[in-house]
């Protein structure tokens, strides 16, 4: 190996140690040639072309070469051209760091001057200070007469040259304190306090002026509504003072921008004012005071309805001189009627508060909600075609809120329900003293009993739902909902009553006053028909869709109707039975058999009934003589059930059935307008004595089987008692065939059919009077 190889190859392991990323790279660079050898020179016949991927490769490798040096010579040149910038840098410091240390030596030597330049500045200043007063002098001296002058004015109501006055005392002001801040010296400094109470003594009556002239112009805007249809020209001036304050106040804040410091000129005192804020402020002040105005002496009461129209009528008549000639006095921008109409407004809504808050009656919350919700929008107020426009501009909204008016709608219905509790109460307690008149109720022009407790709790609940349609819907069903809330608790008390007025009857029959006691009676029917007619109308005008939502529980009048008749019906039929009493003893006995003397008598009380029943209105009539017409049947048969005559021969029995269909015939007769008005029931109760008759005339015993498995078919609740009655009415029944038919009726009483209505369930049997029992194999 050669010296020089020995050294180079000396030198590897210190560039390695130098630049260990150059050996790194040298063996990627190695290992990415090899990759690309062994793809390439795969087979032997590819060395053939190994000259060519040399000679290229040559090539390319010269090629880097060049840029290399080219771009290595590139940095060396900047670096050099750097380098010889620096130096001259280096030169130019060092020439001015001399400089500026012979400035700094030549500085310490005019010290002297500078003091000679201060006293200089302070005579300049006493300068221009003396300069300035000197020039203010003629205005400083008129100051005084030209407040006075301009309160002259200001007193006089010559508005606009009093406000020109103004003007010029505010710029000479504001120029004085201009003139002495620019005298202060340097630029940012402020006034001495000493100076500023100079100005402010000289310029004392200025602020004094400008207070006394807004009060004049306040007062000019507040009477504005008086003095346009007297005077407009005030108003005018008001106006343009407002106008001129709000372009000096823009103009003021676009020159100096509001700053009060640096070397911008600060705002003059009490500026920007505003004024035309504060004139519709006023404005609105000047509203709320026409309605403070009103005395509330005579708005109480029934003066509240004629108070609502005498506003009605005042805010129009403003409404249409702000229209007409106020809004042509002002700037179209103002928009001066949306706002007094949104002024007006706001105090109508403020007053009716006030007056909803009130304790009023039904008839003033009537008037307040007749006014709100029908006079306020209407043509002839707010409705109004010429301004429809300007309404909507103003975007006034409701009067009162939704919830306000449920409020007055719930008050209301309340009003009414306290009032309507009461007429009701006293209704009744006169319908309760009519029940003692010594004289028959008054008929109507149909000739049916009545009093006058309907008419007056028809009239009064229709009245009522009609008023309250008046306001709205909702404000009707809630009133019928409160009405029909309020029958049902009359009839409960009307229920009552007549419980009371029964005992008291029963206490003593005879008494003098209970001399109509069944005509009162049987008036209270035909009172509850008409009720339940006046009811059912009612619930007909209420709307289907607020049907029972003012309530969890809706009021159910028709089932307390229905109550109070049932109860009145079943007094009717005691009084009907204690008149009957008397000759009840006397059916199915052996002088009946014989003359049948008590079946007339009763027959006549029957028809002294129905006469008066034909007194009530229907359906309750009809329902009074079928009534009446099963408690008689009852009433037969239970005669019938004392075994009060047994018959001794088949002439005897022959006879008890003769005289039974007799008297069918007679009560036939007296009801026989029953069958004609209504419709026979399915059970008809006269029907059964002939049936009973048939039974006890059966000459053949042994047909009594069949005969009663046919009166068990027709009146399923006939019971083995019954039977066993009837059986002992015959008088020759042997006991076999007694256990026969009771055997059959054992084991085929058939279940009750769907609307029977039982005879034999309200007819008791007596106990048998048999001392004891013979042994024989049915007792066994």
């Amino acid at each position: 190996m050669s010296s020089g190889d020995q050294k180079n190859g000396g030198d590897k392991p210190k560039e390695a140690a130098v630049w260990p990323e150059v050996e790194r790279a040298e063996c990627l660079a190695r290992g990415a040639a090899l990759k690309w050898a062994s793809g390439v020179f795969c087979q032997p016949e590819h060395l053939e072309r190994l000259s060519h991927y040399k000679k290229r490769e040559s090539q390319r490798t010269a090629s880097i070469h060049t840029r290399l040096k080219s771009m290595v010579q590139s940095y060396l040149e900047g670096v050099g051209w750097g380098l010889e910038q620096l130096r001259e840098a280096r030169d130019e410091l060092r020439e001015v760091s001399l400089t500026l240390k012979e400035a700094g030596l030549e500085s310490d030597g005019n010290t002297d001057c500078l003091t000679s330049l201060e006293k200089l500045r302070e005579v300049s200043v006493n300068h221009r200070q003396l300069f300035a007063a000197v020039s203010n002098l003629p205005r400083l001296y008129a100051i005084r007469s030209m407040v006075l002058e301009t309160e002259r004015l200001v007193e006089s109501r010559r508005l606009l040259e009093a406000h020109a006055r103004l003007m010029d005392l505010e710029r000479w002001q504001d120029d004085i304190l201009w003139q002495l801040h620019g005298a202060t010296g340097t630029a940012g400094s402020s006034l001495s306090s000493e100076d500023k109470e100079l100005v402010a003594k000289y310029f004392s009556g200025v602020g004094q002026l400008v207070d006394a002239l807004g009060k004049e112009l306040w007062a000019v805007v507040s009477s504005s509504l008086a003095l346009a249809r007297q005077n407009p020209t005030p108003f005018v001036s008001a106006v343009r003072i407002v106008e001129r304050e709000e372009a000096l106040d823009r103009a003021l804040l676009a020159e100096r921008g509001g700053a009060a410091g640096g070397g911008s000129r600060p705002l003059p005192a009490g500026r920007p004012r505003c004024w035309r804020a504060c004139f519709f402020q006023v404005l609105e002040e000047a509203v709320s005071a026409r309605f403070r105005s009103v005395s509330y002496l005579h708005t109480r009461g029934p003066g509240l309805a004629g108070h609502l129209s005498a506003l009605q009528h005042a805010v129009m008549a403003d409404l249409a001189t702000v229209r007409h000639l106020l809004e042509h006095c002002v700037p179209p921008h103002y928009q001066l009627t949306a706002a007094y109409l949104r002024a007006s407004h706001r105090c109508l809504h403020t007053h009716l508060a006030q007056v909803s808050s009130w304790d009023l009656e039904s008839g003033e919350i009537f008037a307040v909600l007749n006014w709100v919700i029908h006079i306020y929008n209407s043509p002839d107020m707010m409705g109004h075609p010429e301004l429809v426009t300007e309404t909507e501009r103003a975007e006034l909204g409701p009067l009162i809120s939704t919830e306000g008016l449920e409020q007055l709608q719930s008050k209301y219905v309340q009003s009414v329900r306290k009032s309507v509790s009461e007429w009701m109460h006293k209704a009744l307690q006169v319908e309760l003293q009519d029940w003692q008149r010594d004289q028959e109720p008054d008929t109507d022009h149909e000739g049916f009993y009545q009093t006058s407790l309907p008419t007056i709790i028809t009239q009064m609940l229709e009245e009522n739902a009609r008023v309250a349609l008046m306001i709205g819907e909702s404000l009707r069903d809630q009133t019928i909902q409160m009405g029909l809330y309020e029958i049902e608790n009359l009839l409960n008390r009307f229920r009552e009553a007549l419980v009371e007025f029964g005992k008291e009857h029963r206490r003593d029959p005879t008494n003098n006053k209970n001399k109509f006691y069944l005509h009162y009676l049987l008036a209270s029917i035909s009172n509850c028909i008409i009720l339940k007619q006046s009811t059912e109308s009612l619930q007909q005008q209420q709307s289907s869709l607020s049907a029972g939502q003012f309530s969890r529980t809706p009021p159910n009048p028709l089932a307390a109707l229905d109550r109070a008749v049932r109860r009145a019906c079943r007094l009717v039929m005691d009084q009907l039975l204690l008149e009957l009493q008397p000759f009840l003893p006397g059916l199915l006995t052996r002088p009946w058999l014989v003359q049948g003397e008590p079946v007339p008598k009763l027959c006549s009380v029957l028809e002294s009934h129905l006469d008066l029943y034909g007194r009530v209105r229907p359906p309750c009539r009809e329902r009074l003589q079928e009534e009446a017409q099963w408690l008689m049947v009852v009433e037969y048969v239970r005669a019938l059930m004392q075994k009060k005559l047994v018959c001794r021969s088949s002439e005897e029995r022959r006879q008890l059935a003769q005289q039974m269909l007799l008297d069918d015939q007679l009560l036939r007769e007296v009801f026989h307008s029953l069958e004609s008005e209504v419709s026979v029931p399915e059970v008809n109760p006269l029907a059964l004595l002939p049936v009973l008759a048939d039974f006890i005339r059966l000459k053949d015993p042994g047909m009594l089987t069949l005969e009663v498995s046919g009166l068990a078919a027709k009146y399923p609740d006939i019971s083995e008692e019954h039977v066993s009655v009837l059986l002992d009415v015959r008088g020759d029944v042997s006991r076999d065939i007694r256990w026969a038919v009771l055997d059959l009726l054992e084991q085929s009483a058939p279940p009750l059919p769907a609307g029977y209505r039982p005879i034999f369930t309200d007819i008791l049997v007596p106990p048998s009077t048999m001392a004891f029992c013979l042994p024989t194999a049915k007792c066994a």
